[in-house]
């Protein structure tokens, strides 16, 4: 399965009674489709897939794949401990996903050889299709990257490092492998705010990227992507200038705003989302201002 385009990772809404609001996760998945994604990443880190029951996982991924419609792929987040990976994985392929982004095994660190093991042991439950998403205590080595080639379900790598010398040794080493799955192998930008880095990514041959902007701003996400696919340097600029850097200093303000002060930005956008659950914090009214200036801002350069 080939990833590319501009990547949705939707948000989860919590009502006042700390349920999952259906209504309002729908809502939002309709509005992220209307925006042209080339795929649904939900119940992810931007989703809170930490904080979901296994319930609540089910009825998040069966209402995307149902949204959906066949249109775009719907991946979900799966991971933690391997028997929860492999728990979870079950469940979104019970409830329809179409993929699985596999998250960072919980607390432990081992080997680039060690993770091989952990994606071969959850890829064992599903033939669903697997992006591995390295970042934290998740780091593959070429070698590492070329025997995922082995495994026939696992679809590409997501990168959460920001190490671009790092990564182009990935995607050199699996490109000139010779495997028979090399060129379709798919690479993705998984950086918080993605856009950032977009460039340099591109450059190594990583054109894909999940954009969290999306959920709060389609407008700027789409807009943005289309200049970099375009070549417009002078708009790609602008929108850097006057809304991705200004929005990137305050999300790094606060530990966990890259999920806090997106939900913040969804509220701005008139959806009821609802906070974030705990361990995370919710942004503080003066942050929430900042973020409406930066966002007017935003617009303001689009035009």
């Amino acid at each position: 399965m080939s990833i590319t385009g501009l990547l949705s990772f939707p948000l989860t809404p919590f009502a006042a009674d700390d349920t999952v609001d259906v209504d309002v996760f729908a809502e939002h998945v309709s509005r992220q489709l209307d925006a042209g994604p080339g795929g649904l990443f939900v119940a992810c880190g931007t989703g809170e897939y930490t904080a979901l029951s296994l319930a609540e996982y089910r009825t998040v991924v069966a209402t995307a794949v149902r949204l959906a419609a066949g249109r775009v792929p719907v991946f979900a987040g799966t991971g933690g401990g391997p028997q929860q990976a492999r728990e979870f994985a079950l469940a979104a392929a019970d409830s329809g996903a179409d993929g699985l982004l596999l998250l960072p095994p919980y607390l432990v660190r081992s080997t680039p050889a060690g993770l091989v093991r952990h994606v071969r042991y959850v890829a064992g439950a599903t033939p669903l299709p697997i992006v591995v998403y390295q970042r934290d205590n998740a780091v593959l080595d070429p070698a590492a990257a070329v025997e995922l080639l082995d495994v026939p379900t696992v679809a590409g790598i997501k990168d959460g490092r920001g190490d671009v010398v790092a990564m182009l040794r990935l995607v050199t080493a699996v490109r000139a492998s010779g495997h028979p799955r090399a060129a379709e192998f798919s690479f993705l930008n998984g950086l918080p705010t993605a856009e950032m880095s977009v460039q340099a990514y591109r450059a190594i041959g990583v054109d894909s990227y999940s954009s969290a902007v999306l959920c709060f701003a389609p407008d700027i996400a789409t807009a943005f992507h289309r200049a970099v696919g375009a070549g417009d340097d002078a708009r790609v600029q602008a929108l850097l200038t006057e809304f991705y850097l200004p929005f990137v200093a305050l999300r790094d303000q606060v530990p966990g705003y890259a999920v806090a002060l997106v939900k913040a930005g969804a509220r701005l956008s008139g959806l009821r989302v609802g906070p974030v659950r705990p361990p995370l914090v919710d942004a503080g009214p003066g942050h929430v201002e900042q973020l409406a200036a930066i966002i007017e801002r935003g617009r303001e350069a689009l035009a």
